[in-house]
């Protein structure tokens, strides 16, 4: 079963922005934007193929404030997104994910997400991308032992010659393996190298 995600935001620009940050970080999911929930409810419709109903929704405050009668009622599928941080009330019900972090904090922030999904730091866990945790559980890492040890470093932060320092080798050799896990995972940038450790469990979302 093929869990679905809605994204409903106006701001087509970084709702394509999101989306592919969650497609990198579960594949699997079916993601579509709307800049409505109006729109939304009528694609859900006029689908007649049995598709599920959406697991999780990422909705801009402005629909969230306007169609609250919806989103209170799907509190715990319902992640706010804000163009800043929230400390008041106002959206105290659900979880919220600020838009205006920059590019590492706010991966930082979806793969915490991803983690609360599975339920491995929140009491409530959420329904969606259970498909997603068992194959990352299940799946073993192409990585050797070493270049899993250099790839929870470049994630964590460090440059080459710290990683050396850290693991007694030498410069080249941190060279050699980076390059080598780049194209054993076909991964160029250090943002989807980041998702991959997270997803399949070699750092946590805290430790990057």
């Amino acid at each position: 079963m093929i869990p679905r995600i809605a994204i409903i935001d106006q701001n087509t620009l970084e709702a394509t922005g999101l989306k592919s940050i969650i497609c990198d970080i579960a594949p699997m999911a079916d993601v579509g934007i709307f800049s409505s929930v109006e729109e939304m409810q009528r694609e859900m419709e006029e689908n007649t193929d049995g598709t599920i109903p959406f697991v999780h929704f990422f909705v801009s405050s402005q629909i969230a404030v306007e169609r609250a009668d919806f989103f209170l009622q799907r509190q715990r599928q319902t992640i706010v997104l804000t163009t800043q941080p929230v400390s008041g009330p106002q959206f105290s019900h659900f979880r919220t994910l600020c838009t205006a972090q920059l590019e590492h904090d706010f991966l930082k922030s979806i793969l915490t997400l991803f983690q609360h999904a599975h339920g491995q730091q929140s009491p409530h866990p959420s329904p969606a991308m259970a498909e997603e945790k068992h194959k990352y559980e299940s799946a073993k890492s192409i990585l050797s032992a070493r270049e899993t040890e250099v790839l929870a470093l470049i994630v964590r932060g460090f440059i080459n010659k710290e990683i050396a320092d850290r693991l007694c080798i030498s410069l080249p050799t941190v060279i050699t393996h980076r390059k080598n896990i780049c194209d054993k995972l076909h991964l160029r940038s250090v943002s989807s190298l980041t998702i991959y450790a997270v997803t399949h469990g070699i750092v946590s979302a805290e430790e990057i």
